[in-house]
């Protein structure tokens, strides 16, 4: 089972939580990304995200899939934000349950890497001297 969204509002790490609680699972683990002060020693005003929405969550929809498939995991939940975040705010959840740590950790953290790869989901970091937009994978 997985719940794939996105937001223009602030996430919930704990309706993440709650998604992919199961009575089947012996771990969940969780990602939750935050916007952080400082990138490469410049102070970051925002983040602003664009996506291709249909496609960004049907290839969050595959990825969850892969995962459930590959690790075992039983319940994943994917949520990512879109528009203008501030310093603290949260862009990314990935929450997942399975069996075992081992698989919930695996199945974790191919979701987020995987996403920052093939997902369609754009991150431009403002400063105070101009903005970039900037490669999952520099």
């Amino acid at each position: 089972m997985m719940d794939i969204q996105l937001h223009r509002e602030t996430l919930s790490p704990e309706y993440c939580r709650q998604y992919v609680a199961d009575p089947q699972a012996g771990a969940i683990v969780e990602f939750v990304g935050l916007v952080r002060q400082q990138t490469k020693g410049k102070t970051v005003l925002r983040l602003e995200f664009e996506a291709y929405e249909k496609m960004a969550l049907s290839e969050m929809s595959r990825i969850a899939g892969q995962a459930i498939e590959r690790y075992n995991a039983i319940k994943i939940s994917i949520h990512h934000r879109i528009g203008v975040l501030q310093t603290g705010e949260i862009p990314v959840i990935v929450a997942v349950s399975a069996a075992h740590r081992e698989a919930a950790f695996a199945a974790c953290q191919y979701c987020i890497d995987t996403l920052k790869v093939t997902v369609p989901i754009w991150k431009k970091e403002v400063f105070e001297d101009g903005a970039v937009w900037v490669s999952a994978h520099p």
